[in-house]
């Protein structure tokens, strides 16, 4: 069986690292090869860092709320580069205030993005989502 690569990092100007080292161990341990781009990171490293590794997903992380605007094109910009058939995860505190779970999944599905998680979501989901999506 192939070790499936994922490019993790946290997305725009959020710096919250501890989350990001967390999934960096939990997917390494899962068997996955992990590819961290840390945080603080825009778009086109997120990119740049899955065409470099010939990556099978993108996991992009943000706590501080800004995730929607950081997010935004990112499908599009993949597609661009060459990564058509990339899977896109996002997570975290992906959007400012309280705002309906429903809305803000089917927002981020517009996106173009596989998966959109809530705040306080496993790991385990994510490495099972994984294995499902990548047929690993």
């Amino acid at each position: 069986m192939d070790k499936k690569t994922v490019v993790l990092g946290v997305i725009g100007s959020d710096c919250h690292a501890v989350g990001n080292k967390i999934l960096d161990h939990s997917l390494t341990a899962a068997g996955f090869n992990v590819v961290n781009i840390g945080v603080l990171s825009p778009q086109e490293d997120f990119i740049n860092a899955a065409i470099e590794t010939n990556a099978d997903a993108i996991l992009v992380s943000s706590l501080y709320g800004h995730g929607e605007i950081d997010c935004r094109g990112m499908r599009d910009n993949c597609e661009e580069a060459g990564l058509k058939d990339i899977l896109l995860y996002v997570g975290g505190n992906i959007v400012v205030g309280k705002q309906d779970w429903n809305e803000v999944h089917a927002r981020f599905k517009d996106m173009g993005f596989d998966r959109v998680y809530p705040p306080g979501t496993s790991v385990e989901t994510s490495i099972h989502d994984l294995r499902e999506d990548l047929g690993n």
